[in-house]
């Protein structure tokens, strides 16, 4: 029959499957169609089972196992499943093929195609509970045989083969089927039910019946039932099909769901008919209340999706539960309500005269909370109340921050953990203050015990501040200790060598503070316990409170006001420009991290003294005054007292400890209030202080909402985004005083209050923790180790320029991680508190960060990335808080100007009427600057891809031949065999991908690439690279070592073209083969190359590194287009590519560990395929310091722009791209706001999980407060002590010295920084005889020297200054050696000297000294000179100071002051004084490693930033080196995995000074260079990065 447009529509794959079950259901239906009798229908079953056989044995396997495979692709993927793995025999098929053509009672119709396709993963049942699938599909029908394979086989893929006999009819056939029915048996065909076989005559194919029988009546006989698992091996059929079933019913995953949906119904059912029983209602009420109890009920079978409090699309599991619990919570509210003013008759608890146990108040409260439940409609119609666990959270944070004191929290288990942790220190505090309470007091003594309650208050509230919420850091610390090795790792995981560096950080910074708090905790409390019990504060009073009062006011007023105000880019909205500015304010490009201003560190100070002592005292104080009063029998008695006690200290203490920004204005307003307003109303200032920070924060919170709501419906800034918001502005005035009432109530619950459709009308949320979103935030960044290979190859789903980029914000929030803490504590961000939020804007990045908890030296935070190429309406926004308002000259309607250094009235007044403001315009992070460069602009000239090709070749050729096992690959025989062809030296490769324009060994004679031709351009670079091997190898013409070059570059290059489509001339295709290449997608397409699979090391190690490293040497052929034509700049420059850049795809996971661990320098190349575009842009990133505004947003706003954008979105159900409620909004940023929200809410690039930052991890802060207290550290800190002190008194004792000589190491010492003595040392290193002849100035030059050596040989102070003194009377250039001399001998930190240009530091030691007759002759001359050369007038110098001779045998020099000599006194003198002193002849070749044992002073390395990691591998070659063996080791290439830290000590080998004379000693730039071994390492670090340590002992 012909196939219908429709059918074949449905199936594409139509022509394609034919086989034997065509053929079968073509008979099978034309069969059953006979009007037969029963009898000729059990011969015509035989017949046609006989001609099956014949087709099954005659018919070649293919068609039967290809239509199988057919049928296993067009498989629909819901009913997948996996076919056994033994292959179907014959007889089986035979056996299982009678099966199918009947069955016992097992064939029915079904109702539709859509139902029975549509049942996927459900299950269809018979009247007898036989399990049955789809079999046969119709047009108006399908028929269903029986399946008897088990359930848990059935889970795995069907293999079905479809074939079509008429437009209307289809068989679906399944192998599995076949296989695991090997029981059946022949005869099954006839025994067969004679009435069943008649039902089904009638039955099995409608479409042949009589024309006049409607399709409604077999539709009428269809039964669908679904199987309901009761228990894992007992189920039940329900007569509905899955999707109907779905409809009316919700679908429990667990049995936990389905045991708390029972629990909370019975619950729902007997609350509420206790309520009944008790006559809570009346009349219409009752059956309200009726319909309160039915609606939670059923909300448990099927739930209202979605919800108004759904925070998320889609079906939210645990909003059904939320009416029975809410519904639970207020009825046991009205029944204890009841029970409590039916049952206390007294008032005992009564504050500021209301007494909160008088039954009226009581039923009060319980008829308002029975109103609210007869509400309940309205009430989760409108979305007031959250989710369950939105709800708890809540609830505990809210608990924890108001009476407890703590922070906020970051889910649902750090807010149980804090609530816990705050209950049990109120436990154990409580006792102790019970304890207390009892004992007796009197006037003038406090109880021991009670000091001890104090001194322990503050130091439990001190630690539970320290700590964050989240216990998963402290979990994992607990592991990593205990269990190290219960973390097992999969090899095969391709993220199992990227290890992120951050866990393990947070884990150390919270191992530090815990030992920290071990020691501080024990020491605050001895401190304050020993403060409290010295009865200062009783004895002092009421002195004492003025005096803390006055002290608060003060140091608040300025810390937390004056300071910040200064500080801020338009200060009062009056001044154009910060009145207190940082270094970097008027720098236009920042390169160093932000300098430390004298206000920084005034803040810091003034902040510490706040929190750490003022606090504290106070609180003591208002304990100790307060205490006897509130446990008085008159107030709360001694049990309740001691709780409010307990719980009022704490709640004072961890607030101010934690965020005392705001802390300073609840004092002082309290002191005032109570003490002149209503003194009367006061129930102790303890307590005043208690319910006024609680009262306070609520206006806080109700003073930002207004601000948020005038800023926003100003009528002069107004920005109608619809026609909606034009028409809601005018109806919104009438009801202002509604949105008032609506602004308390929100402040009062917390919960935000969100615009409307972003229009004028606002109103209430439901009630949200800080944190604001309701999810975790586990986010992962699309790579190569979460996609498919196959996309991966085609085009990465992740190659969209937004997830790419958004590794920079992953980035900033590690930066932000590292340093953000200490900048709030240095006060660069302003005033902040609990849920600020802060936008970061920079040239290309712009993040909202939104901080979460704010502890003691703690904060977690949130970043948000927002796209790189915002829409119109974001950019529209970053223009208006980045451009200034400095030059605005108007004042209303005209323009006057504006006062120096002042804001005009115009832009006064718009600052004022913003929901933002800029704090800081040079805030200094350290980040990625982006550089991207069009490749197809690098690439458009052939000769510019004759480069790349170059360097591509030559890449492979460095990257083959300092490869370690390129001795294993010529070895191997594989290889040789698939390069035989290649070792003769007249083979060409023809291959027509070879371009002439494009590779420069190419043959025009061969026309291709010839091995001859190939030698003739890279054999010179073959032979340098081999040569830099340590062991190296035969590297001729006719070698292995070419002959594997030349094939591999020849297989490098073919791969290129293969994926450029043989089209390299054309440059889209040349850009899509590079960009294949890169990312390492290599296609090996012909069998020449195939050698390569011996082993695939040579394309990872060998040819991928080889087209990333031409990228890179193509980039820099710009700069400097011949440079790399010398092989070793060439092969230097690879090197220090290989150390210090990283170059590879943006997909691969090593791309993103690299950015996360800080890597200098980064280089991709990126497809961009966004918008229509389709380019390639090579990116650079290179690591830097960048410079941020710093912009402050309400916080009331953002949370009701969030909340706004919720509702409308997952409630309304808006999905207008274009909506009025994400239009710009300059004076609220409300498109920038609300395109940072939660996808798909709102589209952000980047969203970060909760981080937290400590305030150890700063290193400038550490410089002001010092670090963390712990063992170690003390530990550390006595050492160093210890250390100085016996080099100070092991100098001082030696005679002669003075204190300022002991600590620089010993006599006196100078650093040759200045040119005079630079160059005169100079000159003597060089051969220094030409000037000892002669009266000249060369003469008086040689004095000076000799001078400054007769003080190296003294080594007295004495001395020191009356040479000094001499040298300024009687030498022509006295004006440079004494300014040099008195820096020489005053400075406390210049005990190091050069080996071979300068000084040297000394400690006198009678072991290592030589006498002066040792010395060789030429310098026992040079030294008698003296007299002869002196001039008139300066004969007495010498005379009186006594200057040594060759005679004089009763000098000696010091070991360590013999290097000076080989600086004054030439090269030979230093030699064979060392040859004297060893009492051997030392060889040239030994003379430097003899000098290096010599030295005996040391330094530690302070400023690791000093070192000079690169600069023995740089191209330029600054600095000459003493030996090139040690240069080739003095540098990050030699080190590998070992750097140089902090506190690192070594020897001092060699030295560059600034403008030496001599090239050997000279520093390229202007800071002396040293260079040191550290162990078996040598560094290169500037001198002032180092802390010199003096000579050993």
């Amino acid at each position: 029959t012909k196939k219908t447009p429709q059918t074949q529509e449905k199936n594409p794959n139509y022509h394609d499957k034919t086989g034997i079950a065509t053929t079968t259901s073509w008979l099978l239906n034309a069969l059953l169609s006979l009007r037969v009798p029963l009898e000729s229908k059990k011969s015509c079953f035989a017949s046609l089972l006989a001609i099956f056989l014949f087709f099954l044995v005659m018919c070649p396997q293919s068609v039967f196992s290809r239509s199988l495979q057919d049928g296993q692709q067009g498989q629909q993927p819901s009913s997948q499943v996996r076919v056994q793995s033994r292959p179907p025999s014959q007889a089986a098929v035979l056996g299982a093929s009678a099966s199918l053509l009947v069955r016992n009672g097992s064939v029915h119709l079904e109702a539709s195609h859509a139902t029975a396709s549509a049942v996927g993963g459900s299950s269809l049942h018979d009247e007898l509970g036989k399990f049955s699938s789809t079999l046969y599909e119709t047009g108006g029908c399908d028929m269903s045989l029986v399946n008897f394979e088990p359930a848990a086989r059935r889970a795995s893929n069907i293999c079905d083969t479809d074939s079509h006999v008429s437009s209307s009819t289809s068989v679906r056939f399944y192998p599995h089927d076949l296989l695991s029915l090997p029981q059946i048996r022949l005869n099954r065909l006839l025994t067969m039910d004679t009435d069943l076989l008649e039902q089904q005559d009638i039955d099995l194919s409608p479409d042949l019946q009589d024309h006049m029988q409607p399709q409604e009546e077999a539709a009428q006989k269809v039964k669908q039932y679904y199987r309901f698992w009761i228990l894992p091996k007992l189920w039940i059929s329900i007569n509905f099909d899955r999707l109907t079933l779905l409809a009316l019913f919700d679908r429990n995953r667990e049995i936990l769901e389905n045991v708390l949906a029972v629990i909370l119904a019975i619950l729902v059912a007997f609350l509420g008919s206790v309520l009944l029983i008790e006559g809570f209602f009346k009349d219409i009420w009752v059956f309200q209340f009726c319909l309160v109890i039915a609606s939670c009920q059923y909300s448990l079978l099927k739930s209202v999706q979605p919800d108004s409090s759904s925070p998320r699309h889609g079906h939210n599991r645990i909003i059904a539960y939320s009416r029975p619990v809410y519904f639970c919570l207020c009825c046991g509210l009205i029944w204890l309500l009841d029970y409590g003013s039916r049952n206390i008759s007294t008032t005992r608890f009564r504050l500021y005269g209301m007494a909160f146990t008088n039954p009226l108040l009581l039923l009060s409260a319980r008829d308002l909370v029975i109103v609210f439940t007869l509400c309940f409609p309205i009430v989760f119609f409108i979305g007031l109340l959250p989710q369950v666990n939105t709800f708890v959270m809540y609830l505990c944070e809210q608990l924890d921050i108001h009476v407890f004191g703590g922070n906020a929290t970051t889910s649902l288990l750090a807010a149980l953990y804090s609530f816990i942790c705050s209950i049990v220190a109120v436990a154990l505090l409580y006792g102790l203050c019970y304890g207390a309470l009892k004992d007796s007091w009197d006037g003038q003594h406090i109880p021991v015990l009670f000091s001890i309650f104090c001194g322990l208050l503050v130091a439990i509230s001190y630690h539970l501040s320290r700590q964050s919420s989240d216990p998963s850091v402290l979990f994992s610390l607990v592991q990593s200790k205990f269990f190290p090795n219960s973390e097992d790792k999969n090899p095969e995981d391709p993220l199992s060598e990227v290890k992120d560096p951050l866990p393990e950080k947070l884990r150390n910074s919270v191992s530090e503070r815990l030992q920290s708090d071990l020691i501080v905790c024990i020491v605050i409390g001895v401190l304050y316990f020993a403060i409290h019990v010295s009865t200062v504060f009783t004895v002092l009073q009421p002195i004492l409170s003025y005096v803390l009062y006055a002290l608060v006011g003060t140091v608040g007023f300025v810390t937390h006001y004056v300071l910040p105000q200064l500080r801020k880019q338009l200060p009062w909205h009056c001044f154009s420009h910060p009145l207190l500015k940082t270094k970097e304010y008027y720098q236009f490009e920042v390169r160093n991290a932000a300098h430390v201003m004298w206000f920084e560190k005034l803040h810091i100070w003034l902040l510490f003294v706040e929190k750490n002592v003022i606090y504290p005292l106070i609180v003591l104080n208002e304990l100790s005054s307060s205490a006897k009063n509130i446990a008085s029998p008159k107030k709360l008695d001694t049990e309740l007292g001691a709780l409010m006690i307990t719980i009022a200290g704490l709640k004072l203490l961890r607030s101010s400890f934690s965020s005392p920004t705001c802390q300073y204005v609840t004092v002082i307003f309290t002191v005032l209030f109570f003490t002149f307003d209503y003194k009367s109303f006061t129930e102790t200032m303890l307590l005043d202080l208690f319910f006024m920070s609680i009262l306070f924060s609520k206006l806080w919170e109700l003073f930002y909402k207004l601000r948020f709501v005038y800023t926003y419906i100003a009528p002069w800034q107004i920005t109608w985004g619809s026609a909606f918001h034009a028409f809601a502005q005018p109806f919104a005035v009438p009801h202002s005083a509604m949105l008032f009432v609506q602004a308390a109530v929100s402040a009062f619950f917390s919960t935000p209050l969100n615009p409307f459709l972003g229009s004028a009308i606002f109103i209430t949320s439901y009630a949200r923790p800080v944190k604001f979103w309701e999810r975790d935030y586990n986010t992962k960044r699309v790579d190569h180790s979460n996609t498919r290979l196959a996309s991966q190859l085609d085009r990465n789903p992740g190659s969209d320029d937004n997830n790419l980029n958004s590794i920079f914000y992953e980035h900033l929030t590690r930066s932000l991680q590292h340093s953000l803490c200490g900048d709030l504590l240095l006060g660069r961000w302003g005033n902040y508190s609990t849920g600020d939020c802060f936008i970061l804007a920079s040239d290309y990045l712009n993040a909202l960060v939104h901080l979460i908890e704010i502890g003691n030296g703690l904060v977690t935070f949130q970043l948000r990335g927002l796209e790189f190429r915002g829409t119109y309406c974001q950019q529209r926004e970053v223009e208006a808080i980045t451009e200034g308002v400095e030059e605005d000259e108007g004042f209303c309607c005209c323009e006057p100007g504006h006062l120096p250094h002042m804001l005009s009235f115009n832009a006064a007044f718009g600052q004022r009427w913003l929901a933002w403001e800029v704090l800081v315009t040079k805030y200094v992070l350290e980040g990625y600057s982006i550089t991207d460069n069009s490749a197809a602009s690098m690439l458009q000239v052939f000769d510019l891809r004759k480069i790349l090709t170059t360097y591509y070749v030559k890449g492979i050729i460095y990257y083959v031949t300092t490869s370690p096992k390129l001795e294993e690959w010529l070895a191997n025989e594989t290889m040789q065999e698939g390069l035989r062809l290649c070792t003769d030296r007249n083979y060409v490769d023809v291959d027509p991908t070879f371009n002439p324009n494009i590779d420069e060994d190419y043959d025009h004679r061969l026309a291709g690439i010839s091995r001859e031709s190939f030698c003739m351009i890279y054999l010179n670079w073959i032979e340098y690279c081999c040569s830099r091997r340590e062991k190296p190898l035969d590297s001729s013409k006719d070698s292995p070592l070419v002959t594997l070059c030349y094939g591999l570059c020849v297989l490098g290059r073919r791969a290129l073209g293969t994926a450029s489509h043989h089209m390299s001339s054309n440059l889209e295709s040349f850009l899509y083969g590079l960009h294949a290449l890169f990312k390492g997608d290599f296609r090996i397409s012909s069998i020449r190359d195939e050698w390569i699979f011996a082993d695939m090391e040579l394309l990872r190690k060998v040819v991928v590194p080889g087209i990333r490293m031409s990228l890179k040497l193509h980039q820099d052929h710009f700069t400097s287009p011949d440079e790399y034509d010398d092989p070793s700049v060439l092969y230097e420059a690879i090197t220090t590519h290989e150390e210090n850049l990283v170059i590879a795809h943006e997909g691969d996971p090593a791309w993103r560990s690299a950015v996360l661990s800080n890597s200098p320098s980064l280089l991709a190349l990126r497809h961009v395929m966004d918008d229509g575009t389709n380019e390639y842009k090579i990116i650079m990133l290179n690591k830097r310091y960048l410079s941020f505004r710093v912009i402050k947003v309400n916080k009331e706003c953002v949370r009701g722009l969030w909340a706004g954008q919720q509702q409308e979105l997952v409630f309304l159900r808006n999905r207008n791209p274009e909506r009025g409620s994400i239009q710009n909004a300059k004076q609220a940023l409300r498109n920038m706001i609300n395109s940072s929200c939660d996808q798909p809410i709102g589209y952000p690039i980047y969203v970060s999980p909760l981080t937290t930052s400590y305030s150890d991890s700063h290193e400038q802060l550490k410089e002001i407060l010092g670090g963390a207290i712990s063992l170690g550290n003390i530990r550390s800190f006595i050492v160093s002590t210890w250390h100085r002190l016996r080099k100070g008194c092991g100098a001082g004792c030696n005679s002669g010295g003075n204190i300022e000589d002991s600590d620089a190491g010993g006599g006196a010492s100078c650093t040759s920084n200045n040119a005079t003595i630079n160059e005169s040392q100079s000159s003597m290193s060089q051969g220094g005889g030409s000037a000892t002849t002669g009266q000249g100035p060369g003469a008086v030059q040689l004095y000076q020297t000799l001078l400054i050596l007769y003080l190296l040989l003294l080594g007295t102070s004495h001395s020191s200054h009356s040479v000094q003194s001499s040298l300024v009377r009687h030498s022509p250039a006295r004006a440079s050696v004494a300014s040099h001399s008195s820096y020489c001998y005053g400075s406390r930190h210049s005990s190091l000297r050069t080996s071979a240009t300068g000084f040297v530091p000394c400690r006198r030691s009678s072991t290592s000294q030589i006498s002066l007759r040792n010395l060789p002759s030429s310098i026992q001359s040079r030294l008698s000179m003296v007299n002869q050369m002196e001039p008139t007038g300066q004969t007495g110098v010498s005379a009186q100071h006594g200057l040594p001779s060759s005679s004089s045998s009763s000098q000696s020099i010091p070991a360590c002051k013999q290097h000076a000599l080989v600086g004054f006194l030439g090269t030979e003198g230093g030699s064979n004084a060392t040859e004297t002193q060893s009492g051997g002849n030392a060889s040239p070749a030994n003379q430097m490693q003899a000098k290096k044992d010599d030295v005996i002073y040391r330094i530690q390395l302070m400023d690791p930033s000093q070192v000079l990691e690169g600069i023995n591998v740089s191209k330029r070659k600054e600095l000459q080196w003493p030996d090139e063996v040690i240069r080739l080791k003095a540098g990050r290439n030699s080190w590998k995995d070992w750097s140089p830290q902090e506190g690192m000590e070594g020897h001092v080998i060699h030295r560059w000074v600034p403008c030496s004379r001599d090239p050997s000693s000279r520093s390229h730039i202007d800071k002396t260079i040293l260079l040191v071994q550290i162990e078996d390492k040598y560094v290169a670090v500037v001198e002032t990065g180092v802390l010199e340590l003096g000579a050993e002992v």
